[in-house]
Order: C-alpha cells, then sequence, then structure tokens
C-alpha cells in the first residue's frame, strides 16, 4: 500500500511540475490517459530514483561535499531527464525538454512530494 501511496504522491508532483513549467508536457489527449501516462511516468521515475540515484550518491560524494549538496539539484535534474528519455523508450507521451526545464520541475517534484509527504499519514504509529 505504501508503494501505491508513493507512486500517486509522484504522479501528483509530476502533474504541478507539467503546469507549471513549459518545457515539461504529457501529451494525451483524455484527462483518463494522461493520468495513466502520469502514473507510469512515476513509476519510472521512482525506479530510477530507486536504483541510479544512490549509485551516483556514492560515485559522486565528493561532489556533493564540495558543492555543500547543490550538485543534487542537478543530479535530480538529470534523473528526470533520463526518466523523459525512458518514457520516450517506452511510447509514453512525456517530454521534458532540456536542462533548465528539468531542473525547475526537479524542484517542483520534489516540494510537492515532501508536502503531500507530510500532509498524507503514512500508516505508521508512534507508540
Amino acid at each position: 500500500m505504501q508503494i501505491l501511496i508513493r507512486v500517486l504522491i509522484t504522479a501528483v508532483a509530476l502533474w504541478v511540475a507539467t503546469a507549471l513549467v513549459g518545457g515539461i508536457t504529457v501529451t494525451d489527449e483524455t484527462a483518463v490517459k494522461r493520468w495513466l501516462t502520469l502514473l507510469a511516468v512515476a513509476v519510472i521515475f521512482g525506479l530510477v530514483n530507486a536504483f541510479i540515484k544512490p549509485v551516483i550518491k556514492v560515485l559522486g560524494c565528493a561532489f556533493y561535499v564540495l558543492t555543500l549538496g547543490l550538485i543534487a539539484l542537478v543530479v535530480n535534474a538529470a534523473l528526470l531527464m533520463l526518466t523523459s528519455w525512458l518514457a520516450g523508450k517506452l511510447d509514453l507521451p512525456f517530454h521534458v525538454e532540456w536542462f533548465w526545464p528539468a531542473f525547475w520541475g526537479a524542484i517542483i517534484v520534489g516540494v510537492v512530494c515532501w508536502l503531500l509527504g507530510v500532509l498524507i499519514p503514512d500508516g505508521e504509529s508512534d507508540d
């Protein structure tokens, strides 16, 4: 159930990014197809973050230290662009134009995911 909630949160965050950032698009005709595409892209984005991001953090830990963590913004943008590329390979109509839309989109996705994660209870109790 937790995984499904995380995917839904990420899909909503991606939808917010497509609404606010020019250069991030989902080109489906109907709202249902658009949301199904966003759900599929959320799964891809989650897999990319689960498998590739830790490797990048380990290999580039010196850059994280030298830039006081600001390189994470660039890494997140690159991972969003990779997600767009993978979605294209799977014939999903999700596209990120270039680096700057990916940069701002990654920030929006991160903030919205964090905010929704705080607002939506995870089912774990503290007692």
